[in-house]
């Protein structure tokens, strides 16, 4: 406790670290400080002076406390702690004082803009701001940008915070943002009218203190005050991103970030925040059979029993796992496929992630440690798409000095990269080389999926394994699909593969839409979207989204997760679990639970690390045979951002952003 300073505030002496800001150790001491440029994640800008907090035996005028470290201030007389004050005369004249220019060219907006209810400027004017201004001359106007199809603004209503402009460069890593001009001239605007070019770009909506960044597609649909707030876990990605789903009666508006320090952080990436409106659109409401080559509408009894009857007759009988499931449905399909005789498969990409061996398919890294490392190494993987929060942590550890080298295609992160090679020469080299030096740098290896999915995919994993091992690094394997390590945790994988599933002549499909069943075989589709798999598929059970049913995930560093029902599923569609349980009992197997709570028992029963939530298991470390590698370059598996799962192709909004990458990948022309 030597390294801590006593100082006062408000009267109360409190114990704080020096290096704290001033705003930081008022909010230890559970006092609350006004802010508008002022953010945790960003760098310090001091330019709102909202936090002004006067400083005793200081300069006869307020200090800006997100500006001023513990360690700035002077000991009182005769050695006694430094005082601050915050809620003092001098303090609150001049809140007053900023917030009255904050106001003298800020719109009267509220009953029209959508940040009403949720806007700092509106709290703060309430908490700190007088009631009549001085100010009688015309408000200034400024013209709007176009930011793209996610970001609507309304510049008038700017107060230069600058927050966007420090996310986007800091954060986002992009450059189109800044602030032109001085004194009432000043405007934030973008680069000759770009619009933003970033996968991270709708976290500006959040960070915006007022109305002058909002979200385009959410604009005029709903008031906060409206809506149901419910805590839930993401699935765009394999990371498990925090956020708070917003529902109006049946419908979700909108999904918003949650803090989680070990995982995202506050951001979420542009698809996990925008595909709402993919929950709305080809949606399977009723279950459907097959007869005589159409598909027709038919009631659950009939669907059940076609299904049953098909599942009791199979010669061959395999289950697929999709990229969206719950652990719970994941577990319950395993046990009714199994206990027919079949198998079930999960790695419908055909990576090649050994079953049983934790530290090989999920690593022994957190995300967090990321932070701290000094050595990055990327091996198959592009983190911007694949996983854009991630990319905004590696960015972060870069700018903080640690070096970032990679074997694979090149490609934009928006930080510096050491290029080794591209494919499995180069790894080969690396592999080989002597890698004593590296003990003491704290190292992570990041492996995409993209270099597991060739033939020799086991044989490129094990090489990267022996190579953490000799340098002493940590192995983090970057999944893609975010049901992918809990079904891996509950064994859902057969010999052979997702080749040797797709083979059977009865296959279960529960939400697997990223491959094609040969023609031959009798396919039960289970679901959310009319997508690739109910296209394919001899009876349709409509089950429901990740927002309509509880259910664990797992994400990329093997932490489990709960996510929360936020709406009900459309129509007849049922719970993933209640569907498989309702089967189970059509074909004579009754399974032994009746809710869903029975089910999770019986689960953490055999899977002990699942029950505890929100922590990430320690992985013994189990050595992999090393093979021979082939030749060839590593390839990345994701080529398209936006339309990775069938929720996001059903989004319009998704197509249009997916669109607009297209034509900013292609090559421009030079005019003849």
């Amino acid at each position: 406790m030597s390294d801590l300073r006593t100082i006062i505030i408000d009267g109360a002496e409190v114990e704080v670290d020096p290096a704290l800001t001033l705003i930081q150790a008022c909010e230890e001491a559970g006092i609350e400080i006004p802010r508008f440029c002022y953010h945790e994640r960003l760098s310090i800008a001091g330019n709102c002076r909202m936090c002004l907090v006067e400083v005793v035996g200081g300069p006869p005028k307020p200090a800006a406390s997100c500006a001023m470290q513990v360690r700035d201030l002077r000991p009182g007389p005769e050695g006694a702690p430094p005082e601050v004050r915050t809620n003092s005369p001098m303090v609150k004249k001049a809140r007053e004082g900023v917030m009255e220019f904050l106001l003298i060219n800020h719109p009267l907006d509220c009953p029209i803009c959508d940040q009403g209810g949720e806007c700092d400027l509106q709290d703060q004017a309430m908490a700190y701001g007088v009631d009549f201004s001085r100010f009688r001359e015309p408000k200034r106007a400024v013209d709007d940008l176009d930011l793209g199809p996610l970001v609507e603004t309304h510049m008038t209503r700017c107060i230069s915070c600058t927050r966007c402009v420090r996310f986007t460069t800091e954060v986002a890593g992009i450059t189109q943002m800044g602030q032109t001009g001085r004194g009432e001239d000043a405007e934030i605007t973008s680069y000759l009218g770009e619009t933003l070019d970033s996968n991270l770009q709708g976290n500006i909506i959040d960070l915006c203190p007022v109305g002058a960044l909002v979200s385009k597609p959410y604009a005029f649909t709903a008031r906060p005050w409206e809506l149901t707030k419910t805590e839930s876990i993401d699935v765009m990605d394999a990371l498990g991103s925090n956020i708070r789903v917003d529902t109006k009666g049946r419908e979700v508006m909108r999904f918003l970030p949650r803090n989680h320090d070990g995982v995202n952080e506050e951001w979420i990436s542009d698809k996990t925040r925008f595909v709402w409106d993919g929950l709305r659109r080809q949606r399977l409401d009723k279950p459907y059979v097959r007869e005589n080559g159409k598909l027709s509408a038919a009631t659950w009894p009939e669907a059940l029993a076609k299904a049953a009857e098909a599942i009791k007759g199979a010669k061959t009988l395999s289950g697929l796992v999709g990229d969206l499931v719950p652990v719970e449905a994941t577990y319950a399909l395993k046990q009714m496929i199994e206990e027919q005789g079949g198998m079930v498969e999960c790695r419908t990409d055909g990576v090649k992630l050994p079953d049983g061996n934790r530290s090989a398919y999920v690593g022994n890294a957190t995300i967090e440690e990321i932070d701290e490392a000094n050595n990055i190494l990327l091996i198959g993987t592009n983190p911007r798409l694949e996983a854009p929060v991630l990319n905004a942590r590696i960015r972060k550890a870069w700018l903080r000095g640690a070096k970032v080298a990679r074997i694979g295609a090149k490609a934009d992160l928006t930080y510096d990269v050491i290029q080794i090679g591209t494919g499995r020469e180069a790894l080969a080299g690396l592999a080989a080389m002597d890698h004593s030096d590296k003990h003491d740098l704290n190292g992570i290896i990041i492996v995409g999926q993209g270099v597991l999915t060739g033939s020799d995919g086991a044989e490129v994993l094990a090489t990267i394994h022996r190579m953490a091992e000799t340098a002493q690094s940590k192995l983090l394997i970057l999944h893609n699909a975010a049901a992918r390590v809990g079904a891996m945790d509950v064994g859902a994988t057969c010999d052979g593969g997702v080749e040797a599933a797709l083979k059977a002549d009865v296959v279960y499909n529960l939400g697997a839409d990223e491959i094609d069943v040969p023609a031959g075989a009798f396919v039960i589709y289970q679901g959310s979207h009319g997508d690739r798999g109910a296209h394919r598929a001899d009876v349709i059970l409509p089950g429901a989204a990740y927002t309509e049913e509880q259910g664990l995930f797992v994400n990329t560093e093997g932490r489990p997760q709960l996510a929360l029902r936020a709406s009900f599923a459309p129509g007849e569609a049922k719970e993933n679990w209640a569907i498989l349980r309702a089967l189970s009992a059509e074909i004579e197997a009754t399974q032994p639970w009746d809710s869903l709570a029975q089910l999770r028992q019986a689960l953490v029963e055999d899977i002990p690390h699942l029950k505890k939530v929100d922590e990430v298991p320690e992985n013994e470390w189990q050595s992999l045979e090393v093979g021979g590698l082939r030749e060839g370059d590593f390839d990345y598996p994701m080529k398209d951002f936006y339309l990775t799962n069938p929720i996001a192709r059903a989004s319009q909004l998704m197509a249009e952003l997916s669109a607009g990458a297209a034509s900013r990948r292609a090559q421009p022309l030079a005019a003849e």
